[in-house]
């Protein structure tokens, strides 16, 4: 586990339809992930068991949670308990800063 973490170490990794992430730090109790989107980009609907916290860090999205939307900018925040449908739209090309409780296997 690294306990100090420069970005620029960090390869992104490209996930296709104008997003791409970096997993910044993890252990098994947690995960922090650093996501960038393109204007227009998606993050489809989806579940996981994870508890996940978001810090909109740039841009502007569309978050929808279990049915609310709204629309965050830079400083916002957004929660996601575990197993609620959530979704991101990129109004305006930008960064997500995702924290998981525990870590997202499926990301390593």
């Amino acid at each position: 586990m690294n306990t100090l973490v420069a970005d620029k170490d960090i390869d992104w990794k490209e996930l296709g339809g104008g997003i791409k992430r970096k997993i910044m730090a993890h252990n098994t109790e947690m995960m922090v992930v650093k996501v960038a989107f393109e204007t227009g980009g998606i993050g489809a609907m989806h579940s996981h068991p994870h508890t996940q916290a978001s810090y909109v860090s740039k841009g502007k999205f569309k978050i929808t949670i279990d049915g609310q939307t709204k629309t965050l900018s830079e400083g916002d925040v957004y929660f996601v308990p575990s197993g609620l449908e959530h979704g991101a739209v990129c109004i305006e090309a930008g960064e997500l800063i995702d924290v998981f409780n525990p870590l997202r296997e499926d990301f390593l």
